[in-house]
């Protein structure tokens, strides 16, 4: 199945292999529990959907005081071989949602792959925002295409979502996916109804759990365990604050950004984040319009002023070679 909007850059070829899909959502669920994932399988990236078309800027980039048109989010399939399971893993990992009228055909695209290489199951991941406390092991629900894969899921530690909705592409993927009669199975993880904003560490590894189980895949979560540590004593004294009701009204939009910059401040960066900073930096030097792809980088981990000066040499030093 070919499509010119799908770039390749292997054609590997796989043995039965899963497919599992993520875009960001709430509390980040999703992507940082693949991205744990890319971070400890160190899969191989093989193809890519193109962008055009499926986003709608809605921002300008100034770099060297012109305005120039914003990078558009890539989503990019990765392969990895199981040297001891059944089943090798294809991981399609999206930076962004794709603009809402082109979601279906964004995730028919996802199965095309998924069909070119006869993967026998789709997974995603997602959140459920519940009253729970931030300290609390999360429930993980899950839902499937058919009984036949549920009566397999009854096996794990997991509740069966009876009625809902999954929003974004992490759910319509699966309604995607009965329509084209492949195998689908989404795992969610409770977080807090007051923290849905800020990234839940806790619960992405959570759905990791569940996935690893059912694919008898060991995965050292010592990693992601450091990360919740900090992330949640930073969350229990800005929750405090919250609760005591001494701010009127609902936490405002700016107010929920200091949270996530005070967060993400006491986070460690993901190795897989750095690496990619780094190949955004020397990209940026032989190409100074590249630049704005590296800023939107270092803006989505909330840490520019981290790297605020190295940045800013990238134009000073480009004026002193133009004089």
């Amino acid at each position: 199945m070919k499509s010119k909007l799908i770039t390749y850059t292997k054609r590997p070829r796989l043995k039965s292999p899963y497919l599992i899909a993520a875009w960001p959502g709430m509390g980040n669920v999703a992507v940082r529990a693949v991205e744990f994932l890319w971070e400890k399988l160190r899969p191989v990236e093989f193809a890519e959907i193109t962008a055009d078309g499926f986003f709608s800027p809605h921002e300008a980039w100034i770099v060297n005081s012109q305005v120039e048109f914003p990078r558009l989010p890539t989503g990019k399939f990765y392969y990895w071989r199981n040297p001891s399971g059944k089943h090798d893993l294809i991981i399609f990992l999206c930076e962004a949602q794709p603009a809402q009228e082109k979601g279906y055909d964004y995730a028919k695209l996802v199965l095309d792959i998924a069909v070119l290489f006869k993967a026998r199951r789709i997974f995603t991941f997602a959140s459920m925002p519940s009253p729970i406390d931030h300290l609390q092991v999360p429930k993980v629900w899950t839902t499937a295409t058919d009984k036949k894969i549920l009566k397999e899921l009854s096996k794990l530690e997991v509740s069966f979502l009876r009625t809902g909705q999954i929003s974004g592409l992490n759910g319509l993927l699966l309604s995607v996916a009965k329509e084209r009669r492949i195998e689908a199975v989404c795992f969610l993880a409770e977080i807090p109804l007051y923290a849905i904003q800020i990234e839940n560490p806790r619960a992405s590894k959570a759905v990791l759990s569940a996935f690893s189980r059912l694919l008898n895949l060991a995965l050292d979560f010592s990693g992601l365990d450091e990360q919740i540590k900090i992330i949640e004593d930073e969350i229990e004294k800005l929750i405090d604050y919250f609760k005591s009701g001494t701010v009127p009204g609902p936490i405002s939009e700016e107010e929920v950004e200091k949270i996530k910059q005070t967060l993400a401040a006491v986070t460690r960066l993901p190795e897989s984040a750095r690496t990619k900073i780094e190949e955004l930096f020397k990209n940026a030097e032989k190409d100074i319009s590249r630049a704005n792809e590296l800023k939107q980088e270092l803006d989505r981990w909330h840490i520019y002023k981290d790297y605020e000066d190295r940045f800013l040499d990238l134009f000073r030093t480009r004026r002193k070679d133009n004089n």
